[in-house]
């Protein structure tokens, strides 16, 4: 199959412009619009190795980034983010579009996929066992996550949304960019020289952020489930020791249903898939400051259950 390093960049800014870019991520298809060259140039860069798919294929999700056709079009330009024609988000800086993308494309999954119940955490897997880290902004988990992705040896499934099956109670891939805000884009860049980061987008509502390419093992097997083992709530604090601390089932249960986004929505189902997944997995809190000794305690992941 081909994929979107496929086209060159003109082809690429073409389809964007035109009828939309039609590709593959997970078990999703998005089509993105977008007459934008810096959102041209952070999507070729970002999403090279995904599959590229045919103008006629099926999409669920249609995102279109609009600029509005008023003097303000060239006067502190802005953006507005559609989709099927309808505005999701206040207008927003024309330079802040790529970031708005993405927010867009994590918005449309969590708020329409209910086969799955979705959780507000990042996902990555090693031989088979994945990991869970959910956590609310500023405590670290896209820091950890691109470290454990970039030099830890784990797959990384998702940045942002954890997808379990509700029958099977496995872990659907969906690999897309990793969002790093203000210090933590040069902390990745020296941990993981060999990374990828789109151009840093600078005073958002989240500061400086800037999206790091997910490695392209993870793209090329987004087919390949993967069996939940630990759920792990992780917190920075500069110059904290490293702990990994047990956490109780009811305490883990109830923490992971509030970073839900659609337990409530699912009903009994969604209880039941919570409940069989917290069966399965074993529960820490983990405080960390250094990448070095968060990346080995994860490495003994299975000494600690």
């Amino acid at each position: 199959m081909l994929t979107v390093a496929s086209l060159t960049p003109d082809a690429l800014h073409a389809r964007l412009a035109g009828a939309g870019l039609r590709l593959r991520t997970g078990r999703f298809a998005m089509r993105l619009q977008a007459d934008l060259p810096h959102v041209t140039a952070a999507i070729g860069q970002n999403y090279g190795d995904y599959p590229l798919l045919d103008d006629d294929d099926f999409a669920e999700f249609h995102l279109q980034l609009v600029r509005p056709r008023s003097p303000r079009r060239w006067l502190r330009p802005q953006v507005r983010l559609c989709s099927y024609g309808v505005e999701m988000f206040q207008p927003m800086p024309a330079l802040h579009a790529y970031p708005m993308l993405e927010g867009g494309m994590n918005w449309c999954i969590s708020t329409r996929a209910h086969r799955y119940l979705i959780v507000h955490a990042a996902v990555l897997e090693r031989q088979g066992r994945a990991l869970i880290l959910p956590a609310p902004p500023g405590s670290g988990k896209s820091t950890l996550t691109a470290a454990l992705a970039g030099r830890g040896g784990w797959r990384l499934l998702s940045d942002e949304l954890t997808m379990l099956e509700l029958d099977s109670g496995l872990l659907v891939p969906n690999p897309r960019p990793i969002s790093l805000k203000n210090a933590s884009i040069d902390l990745i860049r020296d941990y993981v020289p060999e990374a990828v980061f789109s151009t840093p987008v600078h005073d958002t509502t989240k500061g400086t952020v800037a999206h790091m390419r997910v490695p392209g093992d993870a793209v090329r097997r987004s087919d390949e489930t993967a069996t939940p083992a630990w759920i792990v709530f992780p917190q920075y604090a500069a110059g904290a020791r490293t702990v990994l601390e047990p956490l109780a089932r009811a305490s883990t249960f109830m923490e992971l249903a509030t970073n839900s986004f659609n337990y409530s929505v699912l009903g009994a189902a969604g209880f039941d898939a919570l409940g069989r997944l917290i069966d399965a997995t074993a529960g820490f809190r983990f405080r960390y400051s250094a990448l070095d000794e968060a990346l080995d305690t994860f490495a003994r992941l299975d000494a600690a259950c």
